[in-house]
């Protein structure tokens, strides 16, 4: 049982297997298509040989005579042709050879003629019909033949009784019109032979190609085995072994080279050695990328804790003072961000808000964001208006941009004994306000262009005042277009619905509510922008 497992699983043995089934197989399709060639050859020689014997036979015959002799007439004639039948039958070794006339009204009936036996030729036991013995046609096929004859449309016809069910050997009988002088067809003259004598001839011929066929196909066989096992079979082997030795121990070893003259397992040895040389190469490499991401991804978050440090984010951010709440968050959609936002106060009266948008997303972005916030932060100090601010902002980016990037930004001072607020919008989005008493609404005033973009830009200052209870609320475009899977924004309407249900709420709360309301939006889709929100409440003086 295990050597038949074993020799189951083994490649040489099944590839040779199929190989001389294949060949026996093929074998086997060549002797039947032989024998049915050769059958049907001997047959058509043997009907046609039968044919001339039983074509002579009606010349022993006198066809103008068949009537006659029925009705008694030429006695000495009529015997004299019986004798010749009978030792024609007997010379020539046929079964029978008898003549008929066959009623033509339907060709259903005949009437015997002449009749001569020989049942020594088949061991046969049939018994002479008498002159006018009558008899119905056997079948159809008779008829059919019977009448191809009378209608003069074939030279002779032949019936195979290869099978009989009657108890007589098998046999073929054939079919030739006796013809009067006149050449017309009076009766049928049949001549049945024995199948013996094919059955004869074809079993050497059966013999001489199964012997054939077994030396032929033992010699491919043997050809086979030593073709397929020196050259595929060992070149294969070798190959096998050493990819096996190589999945194990990870470490180039010796050269195939050409294992085989084959092309196509050449190939494949050449292959396995490129293919060594090239993982090895390929984990040296993939181990020093490794540490070199590891790297990269240690510095990234060391960059990531710089920027977070570099943006205010402790709350309450100004514990002491009560004219004024504040809450700001940012998550990047990589490890580090482009978006910002900052507030600081200026003086005791007057306290500055700040969010922007960086062109692109990961370190550039972090970069410049950093530094278009420290120039805010700079400025901002040295006094002035937001639009004052934003020019000073943009001239100094421009002159060294050769990135070409450029940022967003909502600047605003608020005076916070007054409550009045000054703007200035370099292509942000809007913010939304919110009165007390009232809902959240959006601010829209006139954009100036983004800073970073070009140098010597004006911006332009708007003013509006805020009451106790008032709120302000601004954020980066990640908040309205973040995206689900279904590919559909989160969009202005639904922030300002989300506001609304919250005008009860703390800035913090707000801020909360409207990230958790985005999260669910965008469900299991990436996030594909930087989410940035600074809210702002109003308190004034108490």
């Amino acid at each position: 049982m295990k050597l038949f497992k074993r020799a189951k699983s083994s490649l040489s043995f099944n590839i040779i297997g199929v190989v001389i089934a294949i060949l026996v197989i093929f074998g086997l399709i060549v002797s039947v298509i032989g024998v049915i060639s050769f059958t049907r050859s001997f047959k058509k020689e043997y009907a046609e040989s039968t044919y001339h014997m039983a074509d002579t036979a009606t010349t022993l015959i006198n066809g103008d005579h068949l009537e006659a002799y029925l009705d008694g007439e030429y006695p000495e004639e009529y015997a004299q042709s019986l004798r010749y039948l009978n030792s024609y039958c007997t010379k020539i070794h046929v079964s029978l050879i008898y003549v008929i006339v066959v009623d033509r009204s339907d060709y259903g009936r005949f009437v015997s003629v002449f009749n001569s036996v020989d049942n020594s030729v088949d061991n046969t036991s049939y018994t002479p019909w008498e002159l006018g013995f009558k008899r119905d046609t056997t079948n159809d096929e008779y008829r059919t033949k019977y009448k191809r004859l009378y209608d003069k449309e074939s030279l002779y016809e032949t019936l195979y009784r290869i099978k009989t069910t009657d108890g007589q050997h098998p046999h073929i009988t054939t079919m030739v019109p006796v013809k009067d002088s006149a050449g017309d067809v009076v009766g049928i003259l049949c001549m049945q032979r024995p199948a013996r004598e094919l059955s004869e001839a074809r079993r050497p011929y059966l013999i001489s190609v199964a012997i054939t066929s077994v030396l032929m196909g033992l010699i491919a066989c043997l050809s086979a085995v030593f073709m397929i096992r020196f050259g595929f079979i060992n070149p294969i082997k070798k190959v096998s072994k050493e990819a096996s030795r190589f999945a194990r121990e990870k470490s180039k070893g010796e050269e195939l080279g050409a294992v085989s003259r084959y092309e196509v397992l050449a190939d494949l040895a050449g292959s396995i050695d490129t293919m060594e040389t090239d993982m090895v190469n390929y984990v040296k490499d993939l181990t020093e990328i490794t540490a070199e991401k590891e790297r990269i991804g240690a510095e990234l978050n060391f960059a990531k804790s710089i920027q977070e440090e570099s943006l205010p984010n402790d709350f309450p951010a100004f514990p002491d003072r009560t004219e004024f709440d504040l809450f700001a968050s940012m998550d990047p959609a990589k490890e580090v961000g482009g978006d910002f936002y900052n507030f600081f106060l200026i003086d005791d009266d007057h306290l500055a808000l700040a969010i922007g948008d960086v062109s692109g997303k990961g370190i550039p972005a972090a970069l410049f964001m950093m530094v278009t916030n420290i120039l805010i932060t700079i400025r901002t100090r040295m006094g002035g208006t937001p639009a004052q601010i934003l020019e000073f902002v943009n001239n100094e980016l421009c002159e060294h941009n050769k990135a070409e990037m450029f940022c967003t930004i909502w600047l605003a001072i608020v005076e916070i004994s007054t409550g009045k607020v000054t703007e200035a919008n370099a292509g942000h989005e809007n913010p939304v306000i919110y009165r007390k008493g009232g809902k959240y609404e959006e601010h829209k005033t006139k954009h100036n262009i983004a800073v970073g973009t070009m140098g010597g830009l004006k911006f332009r200052d708007y003013e509006f005042e805020l009451a106790p209870g008032d709120k302000i609320f601004t954020y980066t475009d990640g908040v309205p277009e973040a995206t689900n899977a279904n590919e559909k924004m989160y969009g202005m309407t639904r922030l300002v619905d989300m506001l609304n249900s919250l005008t009860d709420r703390d800035m913090q709360q707000t801020a909360a509510g409207v990230k958790m309301d985005v999260d669910a939006f965008v469900g299991e889709a990436p996030q594909f922008d930087d989410l940035t929100i600074l809210g702002f409440e109003y308190k004034g003086k108490n």
